[in-house]
């Protein structure tokens, strides 16, 4: 990481003259990188290294440390300056970097890719064509990196800074207006002025229910109690989602600064955030942003000069998929098994320690600064009438393209994958996505036109989650999906409740008896009565949602459930024990290897001779298709 200016250099505490002096000494060499919006003519040339958690595990460490050694040996350190910064979003080509102030992006470097871009780019200032990112669309034009719809077509506003500041630098981040929302709140506006701003601008808690950030905070405001508490909720469990992780890493000082400012307005002096022991990264970054502010004197006693005092802590999970429940998180930090209570009494009234808690996850804090900044209006403006702003989405799956993606409320999932995501990686047709992860529900294909927020998904009984979005192709079994969700749900399930303990383990008995060839019709109303008394009497909101995936696929996709009882065949081709195993005459080699893996002796042939499958005794294990080495073994 690029470090900070020295010490010596940032006056200890921090005024407000000395935050604009680090605006005005850094704004011009960031301008470019912030979209030029304050159209100074840059410094020097920048390239930016992706330091996310996806670029940081193919050694993009290894490729900015190469990206200096070839600057200085080129005689361009003067001219040319290498900073890593947080996630760019486009996970799957890592190791990625771009040049600013030209906009180009170079994926997958690697050295001898690095001594060209310094070579041709930087020294000779002409792009590497062949290296830079490109995409060929439909009609064959070829657009280039920030033309690449993945990035053109993202309005960022929780991720404003993840890609263009070093998180490591606290000055970076005050010259990309860091605390200028703070500033405002301890000199220029009351707590109510703030809670109204909030409250008109419609945004509503990232996390998962989506209730109204500015309702949550009043309440805890107006709660009586001389200690309250501000939580992040940064434990994100779901499987295949990072986009608070991502926030942490590319930006962790704006969730802090967003905490400070609910201190102010709730009447809080202790903040905590709750974050995954599996984001080893992101605490990192965490705690060294929590030490910077508190060097500069932006946490801890009279910031500023306000007389307000906050302070941060970080609290780290077990691992527990539970603990992102409100309840069971807050059970967690007091040192209590994570396990939830029943509600009401809310955390609003009685949260950590039974004081009143304000509690919110990582993206709903990042959109706090921006919104104070540019008014209620302008976040109100975008997005749908019911869902303001933009949301965050984990783009995973089968889609060409997949990473971290922010778009506004309203964009079609049509859009999120075709154009976004780059369609489907195998060609194959579009089928489903599934929205909100274990708790989540299928979209099928079929209504991929209709609008992402909060209301249109729950009508196809999906929900937005905390936003990730697994996208799935023609080849996917929707029975095998159900199911792979629900065995989640059940290791996960911490047992307090009978519903959630018992009822999720019948529920997936069930549909590995279906996944197995064993299903009857019958099933299929057991899984739904099942799921309508787990919804309404589990505990806690994991339980209550867990049978979402087995609802959703049963409404949409009850064919296939039915094929499966029924014909005792898996169309997708998918389960293993639906499937009858033969060996194409063309294909076989003779080899022998899926004799010898079958445990039970269904395959029979003689060495360097075509092979065959006695179907009776065979029992559909599989594994003479894993040991086929030259796909003569088919599965139909």
């Amino acid at each position: 990481m690029a470090t900070n200016l020295p010490d010596s250099a940032i006056p200890n505490p921090l005024t407000r003259t000395d935050l604009a002096a680090i605006r005005n000494a850094l704004s011009t060499q960031l301008a470019t990188r912030l979209e030029s919006r304050r159209g100074e003519t840059p410094v020097r040339r920048e390239v930016l290294v992706c330091a996310g958690g996806a670029c940081v595990s193919c050694h993009a460490d290894s490729v900015a440390q190469a990206l200096r050694d070839e600057v200085a040996g080129a005689g361009l350190q003067d001219a040319v300056r290498v900073v890593e910064v947080g996630c760019m979003g486009l996970c799957d080509a890592g190791p990625l970097a771009l040049v600013v102030p030209d906009g180009v992006y170079y994926p997958m470097l690697d050295p001898e890719k690095v001594q060209r871009v310094v070579s041709e780019h930087l020294a000779g200032n002409t792009p590497v064509a062949d290296l830079e990112l490109a995409w060929e669309t439909p009609e064959g034009k070829l657009l280039h990196s920030r033309e690449v719809p993945f990035f053109a077509r993202q309005q960022k506003i929780a991720l404003r800074n993840c890609g263009v500041i070093d998180p490591a630098s606290i000055e970076e981040y005050i010259a990309a207006d860091g605390y200028r929302a703070l500033e405002q709140v301890l000199f220029e506006l009351e707590p109510d002025e703030v809670l109204t701003v909030i409250k008109r601008s419609g945004l509503r808690g990232r996390g998962g229910a989506g209730f109204p950030a500015g309702l949550k905070w009043q309440f805890v405001r107006e709660a009586v109690g001389d200690v309250k508490y501000v939580v992040c909720n940064a434990d994100e469990g779901d499987p295949g989602a990072f986009m608070d992780r991502s926030i942490l890493e590319g930006d962790p000082l704006s969730v802090i600064e967003a905490m400070t400012i609910a201190g102010r307005v709730i009447g809080s002096r202790q903040g905590y955030i709750y974050v995954r022991a599996e984001y080893p990264l992101a605490i990192e970054r965490l705690e060294g942003a929590i030490e910077n502010a508190w060097r500069c004197g932006l946490l801890g006693p009279d910031i500023l000069g306000s007389g307000h005092t906050f302070e941060v802590e970080i609290r780290i999970g077990a691992g527990a998929f539970v603990c992102g429940e409100e309840t069971a998180l807050m059970r967690s930090i007091e040192g209590q098994r994570g396990t939830p209570r029943p509600r009401p009494p809310f955390p609003a009234q009685r949260g950590l320690w039974n004081r009143p808690t304000l509690l919110n996850n990582v993206e709903t804090w990042a959109n706090v600064p921006p919104i104070l900044l540019r008014g209620a209006d302008w976040y109100a403006g975008i997005g749908t009438q019911r869902s303001k702003g933009t949301k965050v989405f984990a783009l995973a799956g089968a889609v060409r393209n997949t990473g971290l993606v922010e778009v506004p409320m309203g964009v079609s999932l049509a859009e999120v994958v075709e154009e976004i995501g780059g369609g489907m990686r195998s060609g194959l047709p579009f089928k489903a996505a599934q929205s909100g992860g274990p708790s989540g529900g299928c979209i099928p294909a079929s209504a991929a036109d209709t609008p992402i927020d909060y209301e249109s998904l729950q009508e196809l009984g999906a929900i937005m989650g905390s936003g990730g979005l697994i996208v799935m192709d023609s080849s996917t079994c929707m029975v095998e999906l159900a199911r792979f969700f629900l065995e989640f749900v059940v290791d996960e399930s911490c047992g307090k409740c009978p519903p959630c303990r018992i009822g999720t383990r019948v529920m997936l008995n069930t549909l590995e008896e279906i996944t197995a060839g064993r299903g009857r019709l019958e099933d299929l109303d057991l899984l739904e009565s099942m799921a309508a008394h787990i919804k309404g009497t589990a505990l806690c909101g994991l339980g209550q949602t867990g049978p979402n995936p087995v609802l959703s696929t049963l409404r949409h996709f009850r064919e296939e459930y039915e094929a499966h009882v029924v014909d005792r065949r898996c169309p997708a081709g998918q389960c293993k024990a639906l499937l009858t195993y033969s060996i194409s005459e063309e294909l076989c080699n003779g080899c022998g290897l899926c004799a010898k893996a079958c445990p039970s002796d269904a395959i029979s042939g003689t060495i360097k001779h075509v092979h065959s499958v006695n179907q009776e005794l065979c029992i559909h294990c599989g594994s003479c298709l894993t040991a086929c080495p030259t796909g003569a073994l088919v599965g139909h």
